[in-house]
């Protein structure tokens, strides 16, 4: 788990105690004086506001990965605001990046937002200088074809045990996302079905 889980469960424990502090103080021998037994009240009472404010779901962190199950380049990509690896065309799985966020326990209506950039024609032939180097108006040219994209997603249920954040991209811009252990040459891999989709020449959405 993160250590903002440990962090926020020291709190939590601290501010239970709260109440026993505040009796111990006002019946100590020293005592306090009025102001400055409203000064200990008005704080006990913000921690205690400021912790239900952001009380919620325990968050885990684990890694970020990609597979493209189509023939453009994810060219950058985030689910919930942790930033994924490139992706080429037809290819992923194999790098993971640190870090993304998930609640320990899964929720009905869990869901995740995944923003990602493509190049339709990663393979597209560039004119080049005498010095091999791609012309800047050719280069220019072929980012203006990048798109940017953005869909909301339900994270499938998970148990106790789940790992990386999986982002799919299937063709005509559509994601899914998957939490599974199992890597796709595994039998009981529950994504196989990504990988025998067929890429059609055009979309109905496009």
């Amino acid at each position: 788990m993160s250590v903002l889980i440990g962090v926020n469960q020291s709190v939590r424990y601290f501010i239970r105690l709260l109440p026993e502090i505040f009796v111990r103080k006002l019946n100590s021998e020293d005592g306090i004086g009025p102001k400055r037994r409203g000064r200990l009240l008005v704080s006990c009472v913000s921690l205690i506001f400021v912790n239900a404010c952001s009380a919620g779901p325990e968050m885990v962190s684990i890694g970020v990965v990609g597979y493209n199950h189509t023939s453009a380049e994810i060219i950058r990509f985030s689910i919930n605001g942790a930033g994924g690896p490139r992706v080429p065309a037809n290819q992923g799985g194999g790098s993971e990046v640190c870090c993304g966020l998930l609640p320990s326990q899964w929720s009905l209506g869990d869901k995740a937002i995944i923003k990602w950039d493509k190049d339709p024609k990663p393979y597209a032939a560039l004119k080049r200088d005498q010095y091999g180097q791609i012309v800047k108006e050719a280069a220019v040219r072929h980012t203006a074809s990048y798109s940017h994209h953005e869909a909301t997603v339900e994270i499938p249920k998970y148990g106790k045990d789940f790992c990386a954040l999986q982002v799919h991209f299937l063709p005509c811009d559509k994601v899914k996302v998957s939490t599974t252990c199992h890597m796709p040459s595994n039998p009981n891999y529950p994504d196989s079905a990504y990988f025998q989709v067929k890429e059609p020449t055009t979309c109905s959405n496009h």
